[in-house]
């Protein structure tokens, strides 16, 4: 007789399955909580970034300023000089591209006339 089984009552089962689903209540509840937390420092993360960027936004003035003041400007002779180059550059191929464009449309003219 020490072997019998004795079967649950339904007080028994009933206190079983309510405690089961307090259990996965429960394990739904830490769930949201854990995502609600992850949305939170995701927003967080998000809010620094936009507040780092507003900042460079505000500084780019003074920013351009102090690269202005590190340019190493020509004086005045040298800059003279270094336009005065680019324009005997240019003056130079100008004539050439004058000249090939004559011989060519003296050419053409040649051989229209055939």
């Amino acid at each position: 007789m020490a072997n019998k089984k004795t079967k649950p009552t339904k007080e028994t089962v009933k206190a079983e399955k309510s405690d089961e689903v307090l259990t996965e209540v429960s394990l739904k509840k830490n769930k949201k909580a854990a995502k609600a937390e992850e949305t939170k420092k995701v927003d967080q993360k998000k809010a620094k970034k936009t507040k780092k960027v507003e900042k460079v936004k505000r500084n780019r003035g003074k920013e351009v300023v102090s690269e202005l003041k590190k340019v190493n400007w020509p004086s005045f002779k040298k800059a003279c000089k270094q336009t005065g180059t680019v324009l005997a550059v240019v003056s130079v191929f100008m004539l050439a591209v004058l000249g090939i464009d004559s011989l060519v449309a003296w050419i053409l003219s040649l051989i229209t006339k055939i």
